[in-house]
């Protein structure tokens, strides 16, 4: 396309300019212009111009996310509850370049100064973090508890939707390409079980327990006294019904609270599945301080969290992700996941990257998502579920790609003579 300032440019020639190798989808807008193949596999539509003003004054996937949510950016030819096709074919081909300064001034004066105005965002969005300042400092337990409830305090009923029967919203692992996501939960927490050598009579400690499937299954597999604690009171409500369900009152129970308000001590076991994305990179150091001083002599710690592929990229998560999906989140590299737990009074023993288990826990969850998408809406507004939708399969090509991990760290707290408790070989994998 020739460059003209003066010449007013439509919307679709407008998203032209910014295309180094042109349109891998269809695209449409509310003026009537349209560009891309007319044999795309999918048509994104821009309908109104509420969209176009998020696509510019929050430019990525904000803006992106924005207008998708607000139902103001259309995709056709794909699920809105698992636009994985689409999501896979716009990474992998969409090849955006930098406007010149002229070409910048064309778009603007064609596509209307006024939106440059952001509108209100939609109302599942969470508040910036200029904002949350209001709620205290960042990983303050006043702010990680509003964040969790963000996230997690939506609806029991559209989580089971979503994760099925186990209600584990962590990395499953698949002992076979084709596992059940229900066995693969199982083999998950199995594996921990294994890898912290649990027998009956042992005591577990489990943070940021979900709704306690952790603390179920050692109780119920194992014969362990478990304690889990979430900062969700619907986790914790449904946890302890399901306890008391399946009869393992007398074993398991599953507390609302901060985990830093844990008073026990002396415990064999400590499970984190899941939390450490939640706690801050700088608070690692009294993370693990904390959690190896409720264990005894010998007692093992497992890890589990999403990690940073390397450490070329800061810890804070996208726009998106954490206006709707992870307020405060953070990712570290899992070499200072390592470090901080062996600066900090446990010896690590064994590392392992189960990040493509990820990726089809994740496929799993959407399939979920899209076969439960007319009761989820009776449970939740059509701007969440379209969120889940969305960052679910973006957060699974994220995992096939290594642009983000899962490790597992295991560690364990060793005696003053340097008696680690440990076989010299892992007993786990037999």
């Amino acid at each position: 396309m020739s460059l003209d300032t003066n010449v007013r440019l439509t919307i679709a020639q407008a998203v032209e300019l910014l295309m180094k190798e042109g349109l891998p989808f269809r695209f449409e807008a509310y003026d009537g212009s349209t560009a891309g193949p007319v044999d795309a596999p999918f048509t994104l539509r821009l309908v109104n111009e509420r969209g176009l003003a998020y696509l510019m004054t929050a430019p990525g996937d904000l803006g992106f996310g924005r207008a998708f949510v607000a139902g103001d950016l259309e995709v056709e030819g794909v699920s809105v509850a698992n636009p994985y096709e689409a999501m896979q074919l716009v990474q992998s081909k969409l090849n955006l370049k930098m406007p010149s300064p002229a070409e910048l001034v064309q778009i603007l004066r064609s596509l209307g100064l006024s939106n440059l105005k952001p509108p209100p965002p939609p109302p599942e969005e969470h508040l910036p973090k200029w904002r949350r300042m209001m709620e205290g400092l960042r990983h303050s337990k006043t702010r990680d508890a509003e964040a969790i409830h963000h996230h997690y305090d939506v609806s029991n009923r559209f989580y089971e939707l979503v994760l099925g029967p186990s209600m584990t919203y962590t990395c499953a692992v698949f002992p076979r390409e084709d596992a059940t996501l229900e066995e693969a939960q199982y083999e998950k927490y199995d594996l921990v079980a294994r890898k912290l050598d649990l027998k009956p009579g042992d005591r577990l400690l489990d943070v940021g327990c979900g709704w306690g499937g952790m603390v179920r299954h050692a109780a119920k597999h194992y014969g362990v006294k478990a304690v889990g604690v979430t900062l969700s009171r619907q986790q914790a409500e449904w946890a302890q019904e399901e306890i008391k369900r399946q009869g393992l009152d007398h074993l398991a129970e599953v507390r609302f609270g901060d985990y830093r308000d844990i008073q026990e001590t002396g415990f064999d076991a400590v499970s984190s599945i899941g939390l450490l994305e939640h706690i801050g990179v700088r608070n690692y150091a009294s993370y693990f301080t904390f959690l190896q001083g409720k264990l005894r002599v010998g007692g093992r710690m497992l890890n589990h969290c999403i990690t940073r592929r390397d450490g070329s990229l800061g810890p804070k998560a996208g726009a998106f992700i954490d206006r709707y999906v992870f307020p405060d989140g953070e990712l570290a590299p899992v070499g200072t996941i390592v470090s901080a737990m062996h600066d900090n009074g446990l010896e690590v023993r064994h590392v392992e990257d189960i990040r493509e288990h990820y990726a089809m826990t994740l496929k799993g969850w959407s399939e979920n998502l899209e076969a439960n998408w007319d009761e989820a809406l009776g449970e939740v507004s059509l701007g969440t579920a379209k969120v889940w939708g969305l960052y679910m399969a973006g957060s699974r090509i994220a995992f096939e790609r290594n642009e983000i991990g899962l490790h597992h760290v295991l560690g364990v707290k060793v005696s003053e003579d340097g008696d680690a408790h440990f076989p010299l070989r892992p007993t786990w994998l037999s």
